[in-house]
């Protein structure tokens, strides 16, 4: 692991990293041009195939290994009442993920995937961001590197996941950041009127007391331990070449940190669904993702990510277990 002390540590450590295979996407593409289906019938899943086969190394790839990985942190934001759950929740969900009792787990074990569940000193919760930082630049990159460290070498697909009361406050209070404008905050977990309130004077409060707009920067600032380790796992997955697919608002808005720092940051990364948390498509659209699902699911957890390893199953399936025109004896147009 490269040193990820502080964050100019980690931009080196961004700077540095790998883009696709040249090789083995030409490879999938001439691949998929000789399969038999008339061309492009396949839709987006041609299009995933050879993504995957690109950043994989390998023309005719197969996925065999997804890994899970969530991560909890806790927020001091949450004292200005913008959740609708208190801050305790937090280490309970955890307790529930690590007993198998949450949908993550269920979507996890559907997919085939390996499911590795990480608090982050949920006793030590972030700063409130109205008054300053939410964390020292120590506490964001020790969390930046353990988000690294999470990601197993041997894995071929990365699904990050959270868990954190308040997080999307700090979610909305990041893309408010990095991207401008106003109406990032929802409900999230549900909060009435009042709350909704109480969220958007935490992000604009959080705004004026903060006035970094780099993407790591508003990282530390305006972030959650959670959302830096999530940052830390989709830097680490493209050092190595590992797909990634995003979740919803939260881990959008990690990934949107990354981006900021360099707009090509993200270039292994799918986005997995549409959230019904109203400002995640305004990210994606920033980002260029368009989402694999919109199935209605504002959960978090992973859980729509999870969700659509099956649709790179399916893709790879058929890119890779297909049989071409000449294979199977059949007239090519």
């Amino acid at each position: 692991m490269p040193d990820l002390s502080t964050l100019a540590d980690i931009r080196t450590a961004l700077a540095q990293m790998p883009g696709p295979d040249a090789t083995a996407q030409a490879a999938a593409q001439d691949r998929n041009g000789q399969l038999t289906k008339p061309p492009g019938a396949l839709g987006r899943l041609e299009d995933l195939a050879i993504w995957y086969g690109a950043w994989r190394g390998d023309g005719r790839p197969r996925l065999t290994k997804p890994q899970v990985v969530i991560f909890a942190g806790n927020h001091g934001v949450a004292a200005q009442g913008v959740s609708a759950f208190p801050s305790e929740v937090t280490a309970q969900m955890v307790a529930n993920f690590r007993a198998g009792g949450a949908a993550i787990n269920q979507l996890s074990e559907l997919a085939g995937a390996r499911l590795d569940v990480h608090a982050l000193d949920l006793e030590t919760p972030t700063a409130d961001f109205t008054q300053g930082p939410a964390m020292s630049e120590a506490e964001v990159c020790a969390a930046f590197a353990a988000g690294w460290e999470a990601v197993d070498p041997s894995t071929d697909l990365l699904v990050t996941g959270e868990m954190g009361i308040a997080n999307t406050t700090s979610a909305a209070a990041v893309a408010a950041a990095l991207l401008g404008g106003d109406a990032w905050v929802g409900r999230g977990t549900g909060v009435d009127d009042g709350g909704l309130a109480r969220k958007a004077a935490a992000v604009s409060a959080g705004l004026a007391a903060n006035t970094e707009r780099s993407g790591l920067g508003v990282l530390q600032a305006l972030g959650g331990r959670e959302l830096a380790a999530m940052a830390g796992a989709i830097a680490c997955a493209r050092a190595q070449r590992i797909p990634v697919i995003l979740d919803g608002f939260i881990c959008s808005a990690a990934a949107l940190c990354l981006w900021a720092e360099d707009p090509q940051a993200l270039d292994h990364c799918v986005a997995g669904h549409l959230s019904a948390e109203g400002a995640h498509g305004r990210i994606l659209e920033a980002l260029g993702k368009e989402p694999l699902l919109s199935l209605g699911l504002r959960l978090g957890e992973g859980s729509g990510a999870a969700l659509a390893i099956q649709v790179l199953r399916g893709a790879l399936a058929c890119h890779s277990g297909m049989a071409t025109f000449a294979e199977a004896g059949v007239t090519d147009g």
